[in-house]
């Protein structure tokens, strides 16, 4: 069928960057940002009283605590 009623819609160029979108986007990822590290601190909470049989805890945040070797270790509540 040659006499199509379609037209084409508008694509913005990728490379057309203003303000608003920018300002969106940075607001939406430091929402995410946000999001994540409450989810993590809950979290965290939540197991702290997870403790190994030397006393440290058994669930830590990565890259803050000195690295250790991962054993397998029974859980002391």
């Amino acid at each position: 069928m040659e006499n199509s009623t379609r037209s084409m819609l508008f694509e913005p160029d990728a490379t057309l960057s203003d303000s608003l979108t920018e300002m969106l986007r940075k607001g939406a990822r430091e929402l995410i940002a946000e999001a994540v590290e409450t989810e993590l601190k809950i979290m965290l909470n939540k197991h702290a009283q997870n403790r190994l049989p030397d006393g440290r805890l058994a669930v830590v945040r990565n890259g803050y605590l000195p690295e250790r070797t991962i054993q397998n270790q029974k859980i002391v509540k």
